[in-house]
């Protein structure tokens, strides 16, 4: 059993209480049997009735400790069991908070996993979309270092361009001149303005060991290189496509770079200036687009010019259609008022067919009389 009364480290139960409370009992009753008076003894008889009364007294606090120590034990049994329910309750209510917050967790984990999953997915995307362009790019590369493909390159760009913004009878590629020279297109300008001659040809050599000497000792030598060849090539332009009566008295040159073109105007005016002295222009995609633009527009201004006269042939005609046109809408319109005038007095006629069938209607038509009433009123006869 639990111990009910624990004392200096010493616990009782209820039983050995008990126990202890009745060996105490039957002590004092044989203490009290064999310390009985004889008669002569007033004073011993006198303590023997103190004794019993004294043990009259313990019996009745033994019992009213018996009942209270149940009573305790009782209180003690009811407060354990409460205190047992209310810790299962709580115990419930904390393993269901805690249940519930791992699975909340759970679903947290899953639901991060899969976004996880996603974005890993999209990375993986995204690092073979980087990895073929790095391959394309790489292609790129290998295509711009032989100078044969970089040439092809170049050409190709060109093409593109004047035969997005230019019709076909207006330019042709890989044009021999007169001389001999085979230049990569020349464009037809209209009227005796001669054909432009377009080089897409460039020294990018030069261009790449100027970059690579950016910010070193050898920067002022590439420079200094690199105008040297463009000049060069700007020279053998004008010299092979520059022909009197054949050609435009200007030529291009095409970068297919804007970042060449934009290094060359800002660091290399003495180029851009010697190429405009040798009638040689430097053209980017850029520029180029908005030159065949122009050479578009003044090719369509010509081509209306050259169709001026069937032009004006063609107004007179469409003036003569439309005096005639005029014409016919006078008399359909000369029709339209007469059916309009006929409809009014169509019109008049139902209005007035309507309003005698209104008066017919409005009529009251009385019964006929009987024969007997009529003979009343005749005259008799002469």
């Amino acid at each position: 059993m639990e111990p009910l009364i624990s004392y200096s480290g010493l616990e009782l139960s209820l039983v050995e209480i008990i126990l202890g409370m009745a060996l105490l009992l039957l002590g004092a009753l044989i203490t009290l049997i064999f310390a009985r008076p004889g008669k002569g003894n007033a004073q011993e008889a006198e303590r023997a009735a103190n004794l019993e009364t004294h043990l009259t007294a313990m019996t009745q606090r033994q019992t009213e400790l018996q009942g209270r120590l149940a009573q305790m034990a009782e209180d003690s049994a009811t407060r354990e069991t409460q205190l047992r329910e209310s810790m299962d309750t709580r115990l419930n209510k904390v393993s269901e908070r805690v249940g519930q917050s791992i699975e909340a967790t759970q679903e947290r984990n899953s639901t991060n996993l899969k976004q996880l999953h996603e974005r890993l997915a999209l990375i993986d995307r995204a690092q073979k979309n980087i990895e073929t362009l790095s391959g394309e790019v790489s292609g790129l590369q290998n295509l711009l270092s032989n100078k044969q493909s970089r040439g092809a390159f170049g050409e190709k760009q060109m093409q593109d361009l004047i035969a997005n913004y230019l019709p076909k009878n207006a330019y042709s590629f890989q044009h021999t001149l007169s001389n001999g020279k085979r230049v990569d297109a020349l464009i037809h300008l209209p009227g005796d303005q001669g054909d432009v001659a377009i080089d897409s040809k460039f020294p990018m050599e030069a261009w790449r060991r100027l970059t690579e000497a950016d910010n070193t000792p050898a920067e002022a030598l590439a420079a200094k290189d690199f105008a040297r060849d463009v000049l060069v090539h700007i020279k053998a332009v004008a010299e092979k496509y520059l022909i009197f009566g054949e050609t435009h008295d200007v030529a291009m040159l095409f970068l297919p770079s804007e970042a060449i073109y934009a290094e060359l105007h800002a660091n290399f005016p003495q180029v851009i200036e010697k190429g405009f002295s040798q009638k040689v222009m430097i053209v980017s995609p850029t520029t180029f687009m908005a030159t065949l633009h122009t050479m578009r527009a003044v090719m369509k201004d010509a081509a209306m010019r050259e169709q001026a006269h069937i032009i004006q042939r063609e107004v007179g005609a469409m003036a003569k259609d439309v005096s005639l046109l005029d014409d016919r809408v006078a008399k359909l319109q000369t029709h339209f008022t007469q059916t309009g005038e006929d409809i009014r007095k169509i019109r008049i006629s139902t209005e007035k067919i309507t309003k005698r069938a209104d008066k017919i209607e409005s009529l009251d038509v009385q019964d006929e009389k009987p024969a007997s009433n009529i003979t009343e009123f005749r005259k008799p006869a002469s």
